[in-house]
């Protein structure tokens, strides 16, 4: 967790010069509350920062009462604990700050997930995440009931609309790579057009990524395929469309929006 170490450092500067207000040695019980209904996720950054640790007073705890990947309404204590006041306060804002977005991830992608249930289609992220916090974002979504896309560039192949033009061509393009990557892993291309689509299956592609394609054009693409490639569409899509696009019949739907535009589920830590 050296990101939260670090966001924790962040916060507190060159020290808190708050803490005088309380007692060095002063305990409280305190409590974190959901504000909004949503999909909790983010608790084992509370615990990691609020958690007993070796030598504190044995009346110390923290406690969840949730886990990630629930639903929550507003009112729900999703945590609680006894601990030392100064350190509390110290990491409250750290603690929230993640309870808030990656539950604000997860809530995004419950939503993107029910939009679609009953269709084929599986909602996807991509790799519009915050920089240092991919794993974490990814986790959210999966805690959200999405899939995960690639962690990195190192984990598969994605050849998109630059790599088809430096390579002079899509069948130039899936050639090459497999000529060179293990053949365990598969090779997706990047398709704008109807016409493309038929070339990449011809050149063998395993995965087509349907760019910015129209309702008609990702079906057409659906009936050339007929089941020889994995289709994903991306580009474009929101809660208001995304029913649509899964009912035109692709296998997923990659959303860059559910990571890099998320808005945060409310908290609160309140000592009581």
């Amino acid at each position: 967790m050296d990101v939260v170490e670090q966001a924790l450092s962040e916060d507190l500067g060159t020290g808190d010069v708050t803490r005088f207000a309380v007692p060095e040695d002063h305990k409280s019980s305190y409590y974190i509350e959901a504000q909004a209904d949503g999909i909790v996720c983010g608790l084992g950054v509370a615990y990691h920062l609020l958690g007993w640790l070796e030598g504190a007073d044995p009346d110390e705890f923290a406690e969840y009462k949730f886990v990630d990947s629930d639903p929550i309404q507003a009112g729900d204590v999703v945590f609680e604990g006894y601990y030392n006041t100064r350190l509390l306060l110290q990491a409250e804002r750290t603690v929230l700050n993640f309870l808030m977005h990656l539950s604000g991830v997860a809530t995004l992608t419950r939503k993107f997930v029910d939009a679609i249930r009953g269709t084929r289609a599986q909602i996807t992220d991509t790799r519009k995440t915050l920089p240092g916090l991919r794993a974490f974002q990814k986790y959210a979504v999966r805690c959200g009931g999405g899939r995960n896309h690639r962690m990195s560039l190192s984990d598969g192949v994605l050849i998109k609309d630059n790599h088809i033009r430096a390579a002079g061509g899509i069948a130039e393009a899936i050639a090459a790579v497999r000529a060179e990557v293990s053949h365990t892993l598969k090779i997706e291309i990047e398709c704008a057009t109807v016409a493309q689509v038929d070339r990449a299956l011809s050149a063998g592609a395993d995965v087509i990524l349907l760019d910015n394609m129209s309702i008609g054009e990702l079906r057409d693409a659906v009936s050339i395929a007929k089941g020889r490639a994995t289709l994903e569409a991306s580009g474009g899509v929101t809660l208001e469309n995304v029913r649509e696009i899964a009912e035109a019949g692709v296998d997923y739907i990659s959303v860059g929006a559910i990571t890099h535009s998320a808005p945060s589920l409310p908290f609160h830590l309140e000592v009581r």
